[in-house]
């Protein structure tokens, strides 16, 4: 019994780490439907420039990927990718980007913070490298990105001395 409770638990374990996705059988050129009844609901739904939409399936706040789903304008999904990376978040355009930006390319954050030392909010996402880390991503008073950097995550990390 107890080795049946280990086992079960490592491929549970397994399972969380990989792209879920392929566990649903999700794949390009399906419909809308056929993926939402594989993979469940999205956490979110936004459009897409030329009529098509993004089915957002974010572990935020407390898990570190986000899968994007884009479909067509006729339903079709086009592409999956998980877009918590490094790659990805280099693609941001300060001065340029806006809030509805990011929240289309990344989903919601983890955390949407503000300090006295800077006027607009700071959005927060939660995301794995070689270690936990985060992504900071600042905007202005008028919600255009100004800055963004990586930032490593300490959780339960050992005082030091």
């Amino acid at each position: 019994m107890r080795n049946l409770l280990a086992s079960s638990l490592l491929l549970l374990l397994a399972a969380c780490a990989g792209n879920p996705f392929d566990n649903f059988g999700v794949q390009p050129g399906m419909s809308r439907q056929e993926v939402i009844s594989r993979a469940g609901t999205p956490n979110r739904v936004v459009k897409l420039p030329g009529g098509g939409e993004r089915l957002q399936y974010s572990r935020m706040p407390f898990g570190q990927h986000a899968w994007m789903l884009d479909l067509d304008a006729s339903g079709r999904m086009t592409s999956l990718r998980q877009v918590l990376n490094e790659r990805d978040f280099n693609r941001i355009e300060t001065g340029r980007w806006t809030r509805d930006d990011v929240e289309r390319e990344y989903g919601r954050p983890a955390t949407i913070d503000s300090v006295v030392s800077w006027k607009g909010p700071i959005y927060t996402y939660r995301w794995r490298n070689d270690a936990d880390m985060l992504y900071f991503i600042y905007f202005d008073d008028r919600g255009v990105v100004q800055r963004a950097h990586p930032g490593m995550e300490f959780i339960n990390a050992p005082d030091r001395d």
